[in-house]
């Protein structure tokens, strides 16, 4: 007799360890199936507003090409000087609020990325404004960040001229929140 109720432990126990460690594996995979879904809906989003911003980078660039091909309006130091907005007022307070710390005005280094060396190579190449980088093409930041040498390679200069433009136009809450969604660059 007792013989057989060991023999039948020898089966139970197996069993019992079998099933346990399947429903676990079944709550661990459903658990991570979650969030596989949601990371495939997080690159869907981000492809979207990829192909988005690709098509206004497009469309920019015709209207830029078809402007500087366009023999309408003459350029002229005068008309140049003439075209200029009144300079927005920048408002200190405003910056301090979104940012926690007081901001200078014309700062670069408030865009993310961007410590003092690379502020410096920037003023080297008469880039001193958050207007003048809000207009400056990503190829050529990437010309300035090239004649820093090698060790500025890491740097993606893509979204600077954008941050650029809102802090130029005093659009603090708005810059504060793509840097914290793009924190280091990375999402």
């Amino acid at each position: 007799m007792n013989l057989e109720n060991l023999n039948i432990w020898c089966w139970i126990i197996p069993a019992l360890v079998g099933i346990i460690t399947g429903i676990l594996g079944y709550l661990i995979g459903k658990g991570s199936n979650t969030s596989i879904t949601s990371n495939a809906a997080n690159l869907n989003a981000l492809e979207t507003e990829n192909a988005k911003l690709k098509t206004e980078l497009e469309n920019c660039t015709k209207k830029l090409s078809a402007a500087a091909t366009s023999p309408k309006t003459k350029v002229t130091p005068s008309s140049l000087a003439a075209s200029k907005p009144a300079t927005d007022s920048f408002d200190a307070e405003a910056a301090k609020a979104a940012f926690g710390k007081k901001i200078k005005e014309n700062d670069l280094k408030i865009v993310e990325g961007i410590g003092p060396k690379i502020e410096g190579l920037f003023h080297n190449f008469g880039i001193k404004t958050w207007k003048d980088l809000s207009e400056t093409s990503t190829i050529k930041c990437q010309q300035v960040l090239d004649s820093g040498g090698s060790r500025y390679r890491i740097h993606d200069p893509a979204s600077w001229p954008m941050q650029a433009k809102m802090a130029y136009k005093g659009q603090w809450k708005e810059l504060v929140k793509w840097q914290d969604i793009h924190k280091s660059g990375k999402y």
